[in-house]
């Protein structure tokens, strides 16, 4: 018998918070126990091995059994309902790495609820045709963006597309990670590895790129059909093999020569199905003929295309800098480097201090690399590169996004007694304001909830969130807010007060400042860039150049690093719908004695609208 490998990620809250202690049973198929395991400070457990079949039967087209052995795993831990995930593919000499997204318990939930993930083959074992449409995307087209640009998240849908079934938002790297480990083999041959991740990127870049479906009013990038499109299956475990080559090619995609848009790469499996695009057991059999990646692509695509790359990705701090980043490196980017890692120690603290003068990249911080790189699966070479570089920026913007969620919460003043409003599309004030905050947090460890954001007024946005919330819980998802609704949001709610555990409340003991004279925006309803840059006393095109923007457009929630004069002692802010002095000094790393002070208020009251001088 061959051997495969499998370790457990116990996390939630979009990776910001580790699940240590969970209890994790792996079994056969005969539901036999093969492993007990706990997981660790990381959220980890160890890789275990576990017996599978001699991987040349996944290399031969011709095979007709199943080339590898499936187990299941049963995760259990306090507080948390648990998570069965079945029918897990192991292949020979592979490492699968399965994420466990557990979920709170509600308030008062006496017993434990069981949710289920069925794995099982991947798309090239199946049968039946794919009905794949698509547009080249020409700029001349409708419905198409200006550049390419990598959507960080990608919202999936869960079914073909005029189903009610969930839609669900993962980074843009994990999904190109979890559809090649779902589409095809880990253990081909690395030409037909790449060639078939090439096509997987610039599939998914395409429909955002033309808009597919969101320019026919529906609110996701994709599905996860195979007629239509791609398959994912969420919660899926990712083997090595795949996650290695995308986090170097995540951000490249097949185009054409002279045209900038992704080519509508079309794919089926070559032996049951046939299509006018890549055969994906055809790549295997050119591989082991020794065409290279590209070889492969021009052999099913046009002869004129190429490889493109873009570093337009969006809801991401700072863009990657270029160039990597190691040791003897100096200046800003190492800075913020610095910055984001002591920031997610309090989160991960096994992720050692970092000690290094500030901007320098010296012993400890490559140490705090190379922990953080092991956590994530990522090469653990202590450089940070673009995968590292974004996987450690989203982690930053998880870990502070859940730490401003939680003061907020306390500002708001949630309490345990629900509003008594009604409330529907169109409805503005308090409550409003209340049920967005409380969407928000839930949207934080229950994916199929999209985050609508705080802004008072219940938009589309907030309705869709409302819906998507009824229907994962069993109410009738009429997308009003009611009595039944406002008691179940705030059941969940304080479910996820008892139940998730508290952040490591010691922070590192050299916390490092914002690099340079740098504030962090999180961008609401009503921002531009010319009102950005007129509250706090800089330029559009300094705005721009600091998140390596090229153009003026921005999105609900983006992160934006706003730089501000060396000597300006204040900058204007205009409150919004929720502010509080508390929730302002906070945000802003100051005292609210400090901005009363500066603007001469003696009550903490403020009114939306109001111009405030926020000290530096």
């Amino acid at each position: 018998m061959a051997i495969g490998y499998l370790m457990m990620q116990a996390r939630t809250a979009h990776d910001a918070l580790p699940l240590s202690g969970v209890q994790i049973s792996v079994l056969d198929d005969e539901q036999n126990r093969v492993y007990e395991l706990t997981t660790d400070e990381n959220g980890e457990t160890r890789s275990v091995s576990l017996e599978t079949v001699d991987k040349s039967y996944s290399q031969d087209e011709n095979f007709a059994g199943t080339p590898y052995v499936t187990y299941h795993v049963l995760a259990q831990a306090e507080g948390f309902n648990e998570l069965y995930v079945k029918d897990i593919p192991i292949f020979d000499g592979e490492l699968a790495v399965l994420p466990l997204s557990l979920v709170p318990m509600q308030e008062n939930q006496r017993s434990r609820e069981q949710s289920e993930i069925m794995v099982g083959a991947p798309a090239v074992a199946m049968g039946g045709e794919r009905q794949q449409e698509g547009t080249r995307g020409n700029m001349g087209s409708p419905f198409v963006l200006r550049q390419v640009v990598i959507p960080n998240p990608i919202t999936v849908h869960l079914g073909t597309p005029d189903s009610s079934a969930s839609n669900v938002q993962v980074s843009f790297l994990d999904y190109v990670k979890n559809v090649a480990s779902s589409e095809i083999y880990p253990t081909w041959p690395e030409a037909a590895l790449r060639a078939n991740i090439y096509a997987i990127i610039t599939f998914a870049l395409n429909r955002v790129y033309t808009e597919w479906y969101r320019s026919r009013g529906y609110h996701f990038d994709i599905t996860n059909s195979t007629a239509y499109d791609q398959y994912f299956v969420y919660g899926r475990p990712i083997y090595e093999s795949v996650s290695r080559i995308v986090d170097q090619i995540f951000n490249e995609y097949v185009r054409r020569q002279g045209q900038n848009a992704p080519y509508f790469t079309s794919f089926c499996n070559g032996t049951t199905a046939s299509c006018a695009g890549l055969s994906q057991w055809g790549t295997v059999t050119l591989a082991n003929q020794g065409y290279t990646p590209i070889r492969i692509l021009r052999y099913y695509y046009p002869d004129d295309i190429e490889i493109a790359e873009t570093n337009a990705v969006s809801n991401v701090v700072t863009s990657y800098p270029g160039t990597p980043l190691k040791a003897g490196s100096t200046g800003l980017d190492v800075e913020t480097i610095q910055t984001y890692l002591n920031r997610i120690r309090r989160n991960y603290p096994a992720i050692p201090v970092i000690t290094d003068e500030t901007g320098v990249f010296g012993n400890s911080t490559k140490a705090a690399v190379t922990k953080f790189q092991s956590i994530f699966n990522l090469a653990t070479d202590g450089i940070v590169g673009k995968a590292t570089w974004y996987k450690i920026s989203s982690l930053y913007t998880a870990v502070t996004r859940l730490a401003e969620l939680n003061s907020e919460g306390t500002t708001l003043g949630i309490g345990t007694v629900p509003p008594s409003a009604v409330l529907r599309q169109g409805s503005r004030g308090q409550d409003v304001i209340t049920l967005q905050y409380l969407l928000d947090v839930i949207a934080e460890y229950y994916p199929e909830i999209p985050a609508p954001g705080q802004d008072g007024i219940f938009g589309n946005a907030t309705r869709q969130a409302v819906i998507a919330y009824q229907r994962r819980m069993g109410l009738d998802d009429d997308g009003v807010v009611g009595a039944s609704t406002w008691n179940s949001l705030y059941r969940t709610y304080q479910g996820i007060g008892q139940n998730v555990p508290p952040v490591n409340p010691n922070p590192s003991p050299n916390p490092l400042p914002n690099p340079g004279n740098i504030i962090v925006h999180t961008v609401r309803s009503g921002d531009t860039l010319w009102l950005l840059a007129k509250r706090y006393g800089t330029t559009v095109e300094a705005i721009k150049q600091a998140n390596g923007l090229t153009s003026d457009n921005l999105s609900i929630g983006q992160i934006l690093r706003i730089p501000v004069s060396q000597d300006s002692q204040y900058f204007l802010y205009t409150v919004r719908p929720g502010d509080t002095l508390w929730l302002l000094a906070n945000r802003f790393g100051t005292t609210v004695d400090a901005i009363k002070n500066l603007n001469g208020l003696t009550s903490n009251a403020l009114r939306i609208g109001q111009v405030l001088r926020i000290p530096e």
